[in-house]
């Protein structure tokens, strides 16, 4: 097992530091002081200069207008990214360009990843199912009035917390059809039988309640293969633990500095064996996440075969990140004191949108749950 990133990786992970070396984490309004939304729209000025540097676009294949990179390089960009809080839906849209290039229709993949990866389109998933607890496929339904492979489909149901929902052009939406199957339909924001209802983030970013009634998407925008949903959820999951981790290593350098400042009694804090001994415990917490991340990333990428299924090694990154990124910050928040609290200072936004990624993640208890599935089905040794 080599994890040394290639030439091509690391080339877009320092295109990344450079867009992102100007963004300030607190360029909107605090969510610990806002009623609503801390802004009306995502940062439509970085979107575009992230579109100028090629990131919009690094898993699309060259014919596409991409750099036809893979998961790793990914999520080094959204480990970039969460340094400075971006405010951007570039895992959401990344993730959805990628489904519909490996599973989509020429047609689809012709008239949607080239716009996309230019910023032109915006593209975000409905991944929390219809509470946010259940499986994302169970919320909506799918059923095409008439037999036939170019027969419309309709769709009813309801996902919660949708990224960006409010900024997109197209929602992918999971469904389940009466055959058991899954699809992916791309769904327009504006749409005969879409509405949207308002919700907000621990972070204070708008999410959207998505309601779908008797909704007639197109054939050829619904991806209708085995295997796509599930290759999506394992992408999006794996990013978001790209993003805990950069989140996560930003804190910890945070906590790093105010405490070789922050002076008791004559000597800077961090001297103190017990500030010493949490700051370990929080870097060691952030090498696990770092490790089975990107072992994650490395079995989407590769598609190699593993002992487990690849949706075992995204169970483990998640445990890690999920756990990992809560006790970062709040260990950080103790080594700060009354600072951790200011809102004219930036920890407590990293706090917030730390929080958004543990529910995202959801808790480590149902993953070792899933884990343990997984060990069952699949002996080892």
């Amino acid at each position: 097992m080599d994890f040394t990133f290639s030439e091509e990786q690391q080339a877009a992970a320092e295109a990344a530091r450079g867009v992102f070396a100007d963004v300030a984490p607190d360029a909107v309004p605090s969510p610990a002081l806002t009623a609503g939304a801390v802004a009306d729209e995502f940062d439509r000025a970085l979107w575009a200069r992230l579109a100028d540097a090629d990131l919009l676009s690094l898993l699309v294949a060259e014919e596409y207008g991409g750099a036809g990179l893979d998961a790793v390089a990914l999520c080094l960009v959204l480990r970039e990214s969460a340094k400075v809080l971006a405010r951007v839906p570039l895992l959401e849209n990344s993730a959805a360009m990628a489904a519909v290039q490996a599973y989509g229709g020429p047609e689809l993949r012709g008239e949607l990843l080239e716009r996309a990866g230019r910023g032109e389109v915006v593209l975000t998933v409905a991944a929390s199912g219809r509470t946010g607890h259940d499986p994302a496929e169970l919320a909506v339904t799918a059923r095409q009035e008439e037999e036939g492979e170019g027969a419309d489909w309709i769709l009813d149901g309801v996902q919660t917390a949708v990224p960006w929902a409010y900024d997109a052009d197209f929602v992918v939406v999971p469904a389940h059809t009466a055959a058991g199957r899954t699809v992916l339909a791309l769904v327009p924001r504006v749409h005969d039988g879409v509405a949207l209802g308002e919700q907000f983030s621990t972070s204070g970013e708008r999410l959207g309640e998505l309601r779908l009634e008797s909704v007639r998407i197109t054939a050829r925008d619904v991806i209708d293969v085995e295997g796509a949903w599930e290759w999506l959820r394992d992408l999006l999951t794996t990013g978001t633990c790209a993003l805990a981790l950069g989140l996560g290593e930003r804190v910890l350098r945070m906590s790093s500095e105010y405490t070789s400042k922050r002076e008791q009694f004559g000597f800077p804090v961090a001297t103190f064996q017990a500030v010493a001994v949490q700051a370990a415990d929080r870097y060691i917490d952030l090498r696990a996440m770092e490790v089975t991340l990107w072992q994650a990333a490395w079995r989407i990428a590769s598609g190699a075969r593993g002992a487990l299924p690849v949706a075992g090694d995204v169970a483990v990154a998640k445990i890690w990140a999920s756990e990992g990124v809560r006790r970062v910050v709040q260990t950080a928040q103790h080594l700060h004191g009354g600072f951790g609290a200011d809102v004219d200072y930036p920890l407590h936004r990293y706090h917030a949108w730390a929080k958004h990624l543990e529910l995202s993640l959801g808790p480590a208890a149902a993953h070792e749950e899933a884990l343990g599935d997984l060990l069952a089905a699949h002996p080892l040794g």
